[in-house]
């Protein structure tokens, strides 16, 4: 048994996982706070919630068998909008998961019961899916998208209830609308097959006409996939008149601005670039309601990713169009940052550091006195945190790459064990904040790396494409590089290494094990055993995302049987532990039964627990304790330690 700290108790399972909730998408409405929690002892159920002020405790808005759920592009975001109707009163407009329907609830009075908006279909069946939307004043509408019979559409719903009214079809895909102040505009984004919002997206602009149907509907910004130069945008905001956006086309996810736009919707264009950054204002939309920046009646704010940390600023607004904004730090001890909201000098986002848990921050831009709720409190004194170390290392074609390490309770030596976490995605990123899952492995006298392989976010549009049909080979290469360079540096025992991850990071932890001899154990959370399948059978948002990481299907056919661990289940000698969701959508779980089939019938031990009730991603505490049990418990035995 490697060593632990005598100050470092090993972490239980149930102490980590299974009973902090989740905090997505605060936002600010007449000084009120409010967000939505998502609460694994509740099997994942995800409720709204307030706060009045930073002194005042928190109340559930929706308790009981609420639960809200959006399930637009499988990933959903965007269950909640908060906003006003034309009398001034603030409601929400939310999506209940037990019959996918829009409901409002008053946010004004004693204890208000929803009223249901939309209605389920006659025959049972879910009516497509909602999500993703805002409220409109003027018309006293909900605005979002619906997802139905393979399409997306932009639709209204009144908020006297009645069936969505179409707005706008994209050709394929589109999310993120924003009201203007006036309510005279609307702007969204647009992407098409085979295109990932985050390779070619578009800016939309259209005229809302008196009675609420949209005019003059075009793409202002952005970049289609018939054009030479890829680029993508971000989260539309409007700024008092002036429409801002996160756009890529400097080589990093920088801030624009088109002054104006809502006096001169129908002129041409003029955008300005608010900062030359190399740094990223932005993060790949996977889900909708994500914000990086806001903007609070006076001010923008926003947070931006720099070599893999987050930080928190506001600009100061040019006057002139040939300008740059300045960039004003605000100092906060907080390097993980998500959902950016703002209002009337306050703003508030989701926020963790190394040693504090994500929570709730509220800062008073005045002042910079800021306060953080955590979702629940750290079990971990402070002392007792392995802190994330930046490890930079020559990776796959010789690239300089990247990756987060955490070092043993006991400190890295020679014998001590490493686990290699691969991000799922896998446009995604390893991040900073806080992980009790991987204090769970360090308290165990585990080093842990955390990768931010090639095509990783947060480091610029370069990185990101550094996978562009690479997938199998960059990422495995990047991981396996990161493992031996600790190795190398007397920080890990090289017969003491293994590999895991989820979804994506499930596919590059197979894939790791059947093209490298880095790793002598592996654990596949829901993860893609066979890209031929997974081109055929995984859902709309995705169906495409594979011809940028590996090739156009069927024509690379031959390239996705090279890659595919599937095909080269002999090449993978060591044991194998899997954990499916039986009503998986993203990734069928008959993936995971043919591959380990494959490895039992090769004579490699192997382990598969299956979860009845879970999809893509586990949302149940109980399940993600036992998972992280079972992990634990079959590398310890494999390992012999």
């Amino acid at each position: 048994m490697v060593p632990v700290s005598a100050s470092t108790a090993p972490l239980s399972a149930e102490l980590v996982l299974g009973r902090t909730p989740s905090l997505k998408e605060p936002k600010l409405l007449g000084g009120v706070l409010y967000w939505l929690e998502q609460r694994p002892q509740e099997q994942g159920r995800t409720t709204l919630m307030a706060r009045r002020s930073p002194d005042q405790a928190a109340v559930e808005l929706t308790p009981g068998a609420w639960n809200l759920r959006c399930r637009v592009h499988e990933y959903g975001g965007g269950a909640c909008a908060i906003g006003r109707l034309g009398s001034g009163e603030p409601v929400a407009v939310f999506v209940h998961d037990a019959d996918r329907c829009l409901w409002l609830l008053a946010l004004d009075g004693d204890n208000p019961q929803p009223q249901r908006l939309t209605a389920p279909a006659s025959d049972g069946r879910f009516p497509g899916a909602l999500g993703g939307g805002v409220i409109d004043p003027t018309h006293n509408r909900w605005i979002g998208v619906l997802e139905a019979g393979g399409q997306d559409q932009l639709v209204a719903v009144p908020l006297q209830g009645g069936e969505p009214q179409p707005l706008h079809s994209p050709v394929d895909f589109c999310g993120y609308p924003a009201l203007s102040p006036s309510g005279r505009q609307l702007a969204w984004v647009e992407w098409q097959q085979p295109c990932m919002p985050w390779d070619r997206s578009q800016l939309w602009l259209a005229e809302i006409l008196p009675d609420g149907s949209l005019a003059c509907a075009r793409a202002i910004a952005g970049s289609t996939p018939a054009e030479a130069q890829g680029c993508s945008v971000f989260q539309p905001l409007w700024a008092g008149n002036d429409l801002v956006v996160s756009h890529d086309r400097s080589g990093f996810w920088n801030l624009e601005r088109w002054a104006g736009a809502d006096e001169a919707a129908t002129s041409e264009p003029q955008w300005q670039p608010l900062l030359r950054d190399q740094a990223d204002f932005a993060m790949p939309q996977w889900v909708f309601g994500m914000s990086t920046h806001a903007w609070d009646g006076e001010r923008l704010v926003a947070i931006c990713c720099r070599e893999g940390s987050w930080e928190l600023g506001a600009l100061t607004l040019p006057s002139e169009p040939s300008s740059t904004a300045m960039w004003q730090a605000i100092a906060t001890p907080f390097s993980d940052l998500a959902d950016l909201c703002a209002e009337a000098g306050q703003l508030a986002c989701v926020a963790s550091s190394a040693t504090e848990p994500s929570g709730l921050l509220e800062l008073t831009l005045s002042s910079g006195q800021w306060r953080h709720h955590p979702a629940a409190p750290c079990p971990v004194p402070a002392e007792a945190i392995s802190q994330a170390q930046q490890l930079w290392f020559e990776g796959h074609g010789g690239l300089r790459t990247h990756a987060w390490f955490y070092p043993p309770a006991c400190g890295g030596h020679p014998e001590a064990p490493l686990l290699v976490k691969s991000h799922s995605g896998p446009t995604s990123m390893a991040r900073t904040g806080l992980s009790l899952g991987i204090q769970f492995w360090t308290s165990r006298g585990w080093g842990v790396v955390d990768v931010n392989y090639g095509g990783s976010t947060g480091f610029g549009r370069a990185y990101r494409e550094r996978l562009d049909g690479q997938w199998g080979v960059v990422d495995v290469a990047d991981c396996a590089a990161a493992a031996d360079t600790l190795v190398a540096r007397g920080m890990a025992s090289a017969e003491r290494i293994a590999i895991e991850g989820g979804s994506a990071g499930g596919f590059t932890t197979l894939a790791a094990l059947c093209f490298s001899s880095s790793f002598r154990a592996g654990a596949s959370r829901y993860g893609v055993a066979d890209l031929s399948s997974l081109a055929g059978d995984t859902h709309r948002f995705e169906a495409r995302y594979l011809d940028s990481l590996v090739g156009p299907w069927p024509v690379a056919k031959a390239t996705y049987d090279a890659r595919s661990p599937l095909q080269h289940a002999g090449r993978i000698r060591c044991p194998v532990i899997f954990f499916p969701g039986l009503e998986d959508l993203v990734v069928p779980p008959e993936q995971t039964e043919r591959m380990a089939a494959a490895l039992e019938a090769n004579g490699v031990p192997v382990e598969v627990h299956r979860f009845a009730n879970e999809g893509h991603g586990f949302r149940n505490g109980a399940t993600q304790i036992q998972v992280l049990e079972a992990t634990e418990a079959f590398f310890r035995r494999h390992f012999q330690l």
